[in-house]
C-alpha cells in the first residue's frame, strides 16, 4: 500500500494547497482534501476532495478513520495532530513544521494554556501571517518527506 497524503482542508491556505496539488501530481501519490464544506479540486486521478458533516471536528474524525500507517497529514490542528502520530502517521503544519512524538505534548500544553488565557479575557493576538518563508518551508519540508517515503512513478 504506498502512502497517502490527507488534508485537513478547512483552514488549509490556498497555497500550500497548491503545493501539494503538484506533489501529488509529480509523485502520483493520493491526495484528499477533507472538509466541513465542499471543495473544488483540480480534475485529477490523484487528488480527491471528501466532505463531512458540518461540526466540530467531523473532518479531524475521518482523517483518523480513514488514515493508515505511514500516511502524511496536513494539519494546522494540534488534537488531530497527536492523534495521527498515535496511529503511526506523520503531521506536518501548513508553515513546515513537523509534530514529533518528542514535541507533541508540549505543543498540546502551549495550546491549552492560551485557550485558557482567552476564556480569561486575554488578548493574546492570533497566529503571524502566513507569509513567503512559510510556503518555501512547507514546500522543502515536503519535498524531504515525501522524497524518502515515496517511491518516484
Amino acid at each position: 500500500m504506498m502512502m497517502q497524503i490527507w488534508v485537513d482542508a478547512d483552514a488549509c491556505p490556498v497555497v500550500v494547497k497548491e503545493i501539494l496539488f503538484r506533489a501529488a501530481e509529480r509523485l502520483q501519490v493520493t491526495t484528499t482534501l477533507v472538509a466541513n464544506q465542499l471543495m473544488r479540486v483540480p480534475g485529477s486521478r490523484f487528488i480527491r476532495a471528501l466532505q463531512v458533516p458540518a461540526g466540530a471536528d467531523e473532518a479531524d474524525a475521518e482523517i483518523v478513520r480513514l488514515l493508515s500507517k505511514g500516511d502524511l497529514v496536513v494539519t494546522g490542528d494540534i488534537p488531530l495532530a497527536a492523534q495521527v502520530l498515535e496511529k503511526g502517521g506523520f503531521a506536518l503544519n501548513p508553515r513546515g513544521e513537523f509534530y514529533t512524538d518528542d514535541n507533541i505534548a508540549q505543543q498540546l500544553t502551549m495550546r491549552t494554556f492560551m485557550d485558557e488565557l482567552r476564556g480569561s479575557g486575554v488578548d493574546t493576538g492570533g497566529p503571524a501571517p502566513f507569509g513567503q518563508a512559510d510556503r518555501q518551508n512547507f514546500a522543502s519540508q515536503l519535498d524531504r518527506h515525501l522524497s524518502r517515503h515515496v517511491k518516484r512513478p
